[in-house]
């Protein structure tokens, strides 16, 4: 065998490494499943004083406030767990292999239309989106409007965030339409 080949072999061996990454980025949407599964514990126990009756209106709302805030951290938790998951099966069956268990499940053609990086990055930038708009939310619960101006902020913010979700389903819209 010549130094080509040789080489070549290498080269396309080297494909491989992208498994540190795939491991890592399933080692990491363990971690984020158990850091919103912690959270989701903390939020019962939050929860377990809303029914105390003797609460004032203040420490009500600020309770449910907290609450809210609580539901909405844990939203965002499993959201980049998913985002982990999807970047590690979608790093595997680009480099590495297809996933012979998923051939042929309805399931696995939904979460694995993996064919390129282009796919890999459109399927990781809506979730991305979804996490922004659920930050977005999160802000604007804690958003103390002081002045007509704030108000009118929050709503640009909000219109901002609707017009980013309707483009990116339009994206996808276009890219179906013009596959068929």
């Amino acid at each position: 065998m010549n130094f080509e080949k040789r080489f070549e072999s290498l080269l396309w061996s080297s494909r491989l490494l992208v498994i540190v990454a795939v491991a890592g980025s399933l080692v990491a949407a363990v971690g984020m499943f158990y850091v919103a599964s912690v959270d989701v514990l903390s939020l019962l126990q939050h929860m377990s004083h809303y029914h105390d009756l003797t609460l004032d209106l203040a420490a009500r709302t600020a309770l449910r406030a907290t609450i809210v805030a609580h539901v909405v951290e844990i939203v965002d938790g499993y959201l980049l767990a998913a985002i982990m998951v999807i970047f590690s099966l979608g790093l595997y069956e680009l480099f590495v292999s297809r996933i012979d268990q998923a051939e042929g499940s309805a399931f696995a053609a939904r979460l694995l239309l993996i064919q390129s990086l282009d796919d890999l990055k459109d399927r990781l930038a809506k979730v991305v989106l979804l996490i922004l708009v659920v930050k977005f939310f999160e802000y604007a619960l804690t958003l103390t409007i002081d002045k007509s101006l704030d108000l009118l902020w929050l709503g640009l913010g909000i219109a901002l965030v609707a017009g980013a979700v309707f483009l990116s389903h339009g994206h996808k819209s276009q890219d179906e339409g013009s596959a068929h």
